[in-house]
């Protein structure tokens, strides 16, 4: 495989700041472009930073290098977003215009981090959004796409989540495929499945499954 020009949002949140890690580690990933609201402080060779405004998202990516892989690692809680309606303009309508532009600048591969339980059809309005996004990017026209879907997130976050805090105890004595889940698991999983050979079409990735595709050697 030649080496890879991946395009990135949310890198700085717990999965994404982790994933810029482990991606800015692999010798496969010539560059990194990220769009981050706030500078994630982090120097390498291999990363340029860019400075957007979420709300006019599509003027972010004009003179953009084309990207071979876009990663989404967008995410909030509506108790952090305020209401459903900034929650959803955050978990879908970002994630959905950073893939639109990826997909129209030539990415061949999305990957995105989305949540145990997405289903459109479910009646936890969290849950729907997720699968909302879930059928509008396997419907956007990628080679590839493909939807990680970890349980409760586990790690240091910049935002204090009591509910977290309280959870994180005992989800880990859950069965694997409901434990939770350690953000920088996710983010190597993430960064392998972007990097290895594809398909094509649109994989589900359980939880479990990130948690051993994530394994440290």
């Amino acid at each position: 495989m030649s080496r890879l020009h991946v395009w990135l949002v949310g890198a700085t949140g717990l999965v994404g700041r982790a994933t810029l890690e482990a991606l800015l580690d692999r010798d496969e990933v010539a560059r990194v472009t990220a769009f981050v609201r706030r500078p994630t402080g982090t120097r390498h060779a291999k990363l340029e930073e860019r400075l957007v405004d979420f709300e006019a998202l599509d003027a972010a990516f004009d003179d953009a290098e084309r990207p071979d892989v876009a990663i989404s690692c967008l995410g909030t809680t509506i108790k952090q977003a305020g209401t459903r309606e900034r929650f959803r303009r955050v978990d879908h309508d970002y994630v959905l215009a950073f893939a639109r532009a990826a997909r129209a600048a030539g990415a061949r591969r999305f990957l995105t981090v989305s949540s145990m339980g997405a289903n459109a059809r479910s009646l936890v309005f969290y849950s729907r959004v997720k699968g909302e996004v879930e059928d509008a990017l396997a419907a956007m026209g990628f080679p590839a796409v493909t939807l990680a879907r970890p349980s409760l997130l586990l790690g240091d976050r910049d935002d204090f989540r009591l509910g977290e805090r309280l959870a994180a105890p005992f989800s880990k004595l859950l069965p694997k495929r409901l434990a939770g889940i350690e953000g920088t698991t996710v983010a190597r999983a993430l960064v392998r499945l972007a990097l290895e050979e594809s398909a094509g079409g649109t994989r589900v990735v359980p939880s479990d499954a990130l948690a051993r595709l994530g394994a440290r050697d």
